[in-house]
């Protein structure tokens, strides 16, 4: 059993969103993600996806991209992103999500290879000058962070913890970040990440940062193909 993630899908909602208004390498962009997907996942495969699934407003929008992504192989875990305004109600989204897919929100989930904790998260003030409400907003992501890990530290002590979030907890360049240092303290070994798009993907780090390994997986950072992490 491998775990594979992909995020930022973007998939139309119902609205009229096409992707390639973002330059050609979007043409088609989810037939090319699911003939990947259909090629190098296989049933038993967790499938992590954190964030931006779809342009939807309200969660009835979103049911035909979410079952879109669930008649792919594998088990899915999503997160919210921050276009996911569909994502509201944590009880009617699970009521409502396909057979083959999972929500994480202030919780973790246990797979045969690995736990999986997460948040959301929003920009870090130690990456990039912040505004005094957008502080507020990453101080409660970060204790739901907190929350996620203690979580997934009750689940398993014996399986790699792996953390999803949707914004980036460090960059390129940057000498880490409070986000980083929790992960490190917390014994996590990779975390995957998505958000930035186009020429923000240089911004993104990828590689070891004090024991733990990060990966940008917004998939057109990854060609449009999921990327195998365990």
């Amino acid at each position: 059993m491998r775990v594979f993630a992909i995020g930022d899908l973007h998939l139309s909602g119902g609205m009229d969103k096409p992707m390639n208004v973002f330059g050609e390498q979007w043409d088609n962009h989810f037939a090319r993600i699911s003939q990947s997907w259909q090629n190098e996942v296989a049933d038993d495969d967790l499938v992590l996806i954190p964030g931006d699934l779809s342009w939807a407003m309200q969660l009835e929008n979103a049911k035909p991209d979410l079952e879109a992504i669930a008649s792919l192989p594998g088990r899915k875990l999503i997160l919210r992103g921050n276009h996911d305004y569909w994502w509201s109600s944590l009880t009617q989204l699970r009521a409502a999500l396909p057979k083959s897919m999972s929500a994480l929100q202030n919780d973790a989930f246990e797979y045969e290879a690995c736990v999986v904790c997460g948040t959301r998260l929003w920009t870090c003030p130690t990456i990039q000058t912040v505004t005094a409400d957008d502080e507020k907003i990453y101080l409660r992501e970060l204790g739901r962070l907190k929350l996620s890990i203690g979580a997934a530290k009750k689940l398993s002590k014996d399986k790699p913890l792996v953390c999803m979030l949707h914004y980036p907890p460090i960059t390129e360049g940057a000498n880490g970040s409070e986000v980083a240092d929790i992960l490190a303290e917390s014994g996590v070994s990779f975390c995957v990440y998505g958000h930035l798009h186009g020429a923000g993907i240089k911004a993104g780090f990828n590689g070891d940062f004090c024991g733990v390994e990060y990966r940008l997986v917004s998939c057109d950072a990854l060609s449009f193909s999921p990327l195998r992490i365990i």
